[in-house]
C-alpha cells in the first residue's frame, strides 16, 4: 500500500492515498505557492500516482512546470490554463459510470465552473456542460437542461454570480440533487459573490446544497461522490 504521507522539505505533506481512501484525488492549489514549491509537489505526485490536478496556477508557475516536465507529460488545460490536469501515459482514469451536469449562468462563471469540470473528470465521471444559460435569458436553459436529464445526469452543479438565482430555478425543475456554486461576479453591494451566496442559501427550492464562493473544487468533490455512487449502482445492476 505504500506510505500515505510524503514530506517535501517541510513545506508540504502529500496525502498519496487520498484518492484510494475517499475517491477524491489530491488537488494542488498553486495560487499562493512559489513556482519551486508547486513544481516539487507536482513532480512527486506524478512519480507516485501518475497524474495530478493543479488549480489556480499563476502564469509564471505554468512556465516553470512546462520547463520542468518537458514533453513526457500529457496536459489538459481548463479555465484558460489556470487549472491543469497532468498525467503520464498509461495513467488514464477509469470511468466510474457517474454523470455530472455543470451549468453556468454566464460566461464570467466559467473559470470556477471549469475547476469543477476538471475534478469531476479526474474522479472518473462523465461531465455534461452548458454555459451562459442564466435567468437574464431563461429560454436558453431549457434545451440544455432537457439534454442533461436525458443523459441522464446524477447531479447538477450550477455556477452563478450576480443575483445567484439560477440554482433555485434548476432545482425547481429537476429530480436530481443540485449544488449551488456562487461565483465572485457582480457589482457594488453584494458583489464578489456575497449576493449570490445569500440567494442560494435562502433558496425556496428544496434539493439544493451550497458551497462557498468560488469553491469549484468543493462542488465537484460532492458531485463526484454522488455520481460515483450512482454509477456504481448502475454497473452492479447491469452485472
Amino acid at each position: 500500500m505504500g506510505h500515505a504521507i510524503d514530506h517535501l522539505d517541510r513545506f508540504a505533506n502529500l496525502d498519496l492515498l487520498r484518492a484510494d481512501r475517499t475517491g477524491i484525488p489530491e488537488v494542488v492549489l498553486a495560487e499562493r505557492k512559489s513556482a519551486t514549491q508547486t513544481v516539487a509537489i507536482v513532480e512527486r505526485l506524478l512519480a507516485e500516482l501518475g497524474r495530478v490536478l493543479v488549480s489556480r496556477v499563476p502564469p509564471p508557475t505554468v512556465a516553470a512546470l512546462e520547463q520542468a516536465l518537458g514533453g513526457e507529460i500529457i496536459w489538459t488545460r481548463y479555465a484558460e490554463g489556470r487549472t491543469l490536469a497532468l498525467r503520464r501515459s498509461g495513467s488514464e482514469v477509469a470511468p466510474n459510470g457517474g454523470h455530472v451536469g455543470v451549468l453556468t449562468a454566464g460566461t464570467s462563471d466559467l473559470p470556477v465552473a471549469e475547476e469543477a469540470v476538471a475534478l469531476c473528470r479526474e474522479m472518473g465521471c462523465t461531465v455534461h456542460t452548458a454555459n451562459d444559460v442564466g435567468v437574464a435569458g431563461l429560454h436558453r436553459l431549457f434545451e440544455p437542461l432537457r439534454a442533461m436529464l436525458a443523459a441522464p445526469v446524477d447531479v447538477i452543479i450550477v455556477a452563478a454570480g450576480m443575483d445567484g438565482a439560477l440554482p433555485s430555478v434548476v432545482a425547481g425543475l429537476v429530480d436530481v440533487p443540485v449544488i449551488g456554486l456562487p461565483t465572485s461576479v457582480g457589482y457594488g453591494f453584494g458583489g464578489e459573490g456575497v449576493g449570490a451566496l445569500s440567494t442560494m442559501l435562502q433558496s425556496c427550492s428544496p434539493g439544493i446544497a451550497v458551497v462557498n464562493i468560488d469553491n469549484g473544487i468543493g462542488a465537484a468533490a460532492i458531485a463526484g461522490r454522488i455520481a460515483a455512487r450512482a454509477g456504481k449502482a448502475r454497473m452492479n445492476v447491469a452485472r
